[in-house]
C-alpha cells in the first residue's frame, strides 16, 4: 500500500473533512510544527550564545515540511516509539549538509517528549485560531437572531412536551448562551497552553548544564530563561515547570474541546427536531449539492444539524481517552499512555473545527417560520397557560378551604382534555364573573402575558456574548 492509500482525508468523518481545523491538524502540519520547535530552539540557543549565529538560517533552510517524507517517517516511528526520533535524524543530515555546527546545536538539551508535547500544544493554538473564529461568527449569528426574534411567540417543551409559552428569541439565546461560554473556555484555553521542556526526565539537567558554559557572556543564563524565551518565540504560555507526568495541560484543551461540541450539539439537536416536517419551526439554509436524497428527491436533509451531532457524540470518547491516560500516566515519562493522546488530541480538535464551522454556517442562515411558530402555539390552546391559572384563579376558588380551588381547576383540565370542550369555556363557568372578569379571564389566557423575564434574559444573555462578526 502506497503512502497516498495511507493518508486521511476524512470519508469516514464528513463532520471536520474538508475544513480549515482539518488542514491544520494533518501529518504534514504536526510535522511543520515538529520542526518549528526545532528551529525556535535553535534560535533561543543562539541568542543566548550556546550556537553558532548561523545555525539558526542553516536550521531554517531546511525546516520546511514538504522536504521531508512523512510516510517513511511514520513506519520509522515504530523504531522509537513516536515521530520525533527519526525526523530528528533526518533533519541533522540536511542541517549538516548546510553547516555542521548547524546540526550540532539541534535539539541540544530536549527530549522527544519535549519536542512531541510543545508541537502539539503549537498546533492546537493554530487551529484553535480557526475554530475561535468560526464560533465567533456563530455567537455573533446567535445574538442577532436571538434579538430579532425577542417578541416571536412560540411554544416551549419540557420532556418533548408543550410546556409554557416563550418566544424562539429565548430559545436562540439559550443556543448563545451555551456556545457563547464554551467559546470562552476555548479562548481561555488557548491563551494557557503551555510550553514543556523539561529534558530527559523532567530534571532540566542537560538544558541546566548547557546554561551554565553560558555564564558570563552578558545577562546571566539559566534552564528557566532559556525555556521561558522558547515559549516566547513560540506564543504558547510559559509554564510553572515541566509538565510531561502532569497532564492536565491536555485534559483542560479536551474538557474545553468537548464543551463546545456540547454546545453546539445542543443547537443541532433542537434544529434537527424543530425542522421535523411535522413541528416545521425551522429550517437549514440551502446550499447546492447538500441535504437532497438520491431515492426520495422531496427530501431536504438538514445535514449541517447531522453532522454536528455526530461530533457531538464522537468527542466524548476522545476526552475520556485523554482522561484515562492523564490518571495512567507513570514515572518520569508515561509509557503508553503518552502516546494514546496524540489521536485522541487531534480527533478532538477536527471535530471541534468541523463543529464550529458548519455551526455558523447553520446560525447564520437559520430560517425560522414565524407561522408554524404561532400554529404550534395555538395547537398548545390556552392549557399552555395553566401554570399561570393554578397562580391566579385557583387562590379565587378555595372559600376559605386551602387547595379547593385548584382542585376545580384541576377538574377543568381534566375535562378539556378528555372530552375536547373549550377550556376557556370549563373556566369561565368555573370562577364566577365578580371574581374575574371576561377582560381578566381574556388577559390570562394570553400566551403574551405569560413569558416572565424572557425579554430581560434575551438581553442579559446577549450582552454577555457579543461575538465578533466576520469582516
Amino acid at each position: 500500500m502506497g503512502a497516498a492509500d495511507s493518508a486521511d482525508y476524512g470519508l469516514l468523518s464528513p463532520a471536520w473533512a474538508g475544513t480549515p481545523a482539518a488542514d491544520l491538524t494533518g501529518d504534514r502540519q504536526l510535522l511543520q510544527a515538529l520542526l518549528d520547535v526545532e528551529l525556535e530552539w535553535v534560535r533561543v540557543l543562539a541568542s543566548a550564545g550556546l550556537a553558532d549565529p548561523e545555525a539558526p538560517a542553516a536550521v531554517a533552510a531546511v525546516s520546511d515540511a514538504s522536504r521531508y517524507d512523512a510516510a517513511s517517517l511514520a513506519e520509522r516511528a515504530q523504531g522509537g516509539g513516536n515521530p520525533v526520533i527519526p525526523l530528528l535524524a533526518d533533519l541533522r543530515a540536511q542541517a549538516r549538509a548546510q553547516s555542521p555546527k548547524a546540526a550540532a546545536a539541534i535539539h541540544r538539551g530536549a527530549t522527544s517528549q519535549d519536542i512531541m508535547d510543545t508541537a502539539l500544544m503549537l498546533m492546537a493554538r493554530r487551529a484553535l485560531d480557526t475554530i475561535l473564529a468560526d464560533a465567533d461568527r456563530a455567537v455573533a449569528a446567535l445574538g442577532d437572531l436571538a434579538r430579532r426574534h425577542a417578541a416571536t411567540l412560540c411554544v416551549a417543551r419540557t420532556l418533548t412536551q408543550h410546556s409554557l409559552p416563550s418566544t424562539f428569541g429565548l430559545r436562540a439565546a439559550q443556543w448563545l448562551h451555551g456556545v457563547g461560554a464554551a467559546a470562552q473556555g476555548l479562548r481561555a484555553a488557548a491563551a494557557e497552553l503551555p510550553l514543556q521542556w523539561g529534558g530527559a526526565s523532567g530534571t532540566m539537567a542537560a538544558l541546566s548544564l548547557a546554561a551554565g558554559s553560558a555564564a558570563g557572556n552578558g545577562a546571566p543564563v539559566t534552564a528557566f530563561s532559556l525555556s521561558a524565551s522558547l515559549a516566547q518565540g513560540l506564543g504558547l504560555a510559559e509554564p510553572v515547570a515541566p509538565w510531561q507526568t502532569n497532564r492536565l495541560p491536555v485534559t483542560a484543551l479536551g474538557a474545553a474541546l468537548q464543551d463546545f461540541t456540547a454546545a453546539a450539539g445542543k443547537m443541532a439537536n433542537d434544529v434537527l427536531l424543530l425542522s421535523r416536517p411535522e413541528i416545521g419551526e425551522v429550517s437549514e439554509p440551502r446550499a447546492a449539492g447538500r441535504g437532497g436524497s438520491s431515492a426520495m428527491p422531496q427530501k431536504q436533509n438538514p445535514v449541517l444539524s447531522v453532522l454536528i451531532r455526530s461530533a457531538a457524540l464522537a468527542a466524548p470518547g476522545y476526552g475520556l481517552q485523554l482522561n484515562a491516560a492523564a490518571a495512567a500516566a507513570d514515572d518520569e515519562r508515561p509509557s503508553g499512555s503518552w502516546h494514546v493522546e496524540w489521536q485522541a488530541l487531534r480527533s478532538l480538535l477536527r471535530l471541534a473545527g468541523g463543529a464550529a464551522a458548519k455551526l455558523a454556517e447553520l446560525a447564520e442562515g437559520l430560517q425560522v417560520s414565524t407561522d408554524a411558530l404561532a400554529r404550534n402555539l395555538e395547537t398548545a390552546g390556552p392549557l399552555v397557560v395553566s401554570e399561570k391559572i393554578m397562580a391566579v384563579a385557583a387562590p379565587l376558588l378555595d372559600d376559605g378551604v386551602p387547595g379547593r380551588g385548584k382542585e376545580i381547576i384541576a377538574g377543568a383540565v381534566a375535562r378539556s382534555l378528555s372530552s375536547g370542550e373549550p377550556f376557556e369555556h370549563l373556566l369561565r363557568s368555573a370562577v364566577p364573573t365578580d371574581l374575574l372578569s371576561d377582560a381578566e379571564l381574556r388577559n390570562l389566557l394570553n400566551p403574551a402575558s405569560y413569558l416572565g423575564e424572557a425579554a430581560a434574559i434575551i438581553e442579559r444573555i446577549t450582552t454577555a456574548y457579543p461575538g465578533k462578526p466576520s469582516a
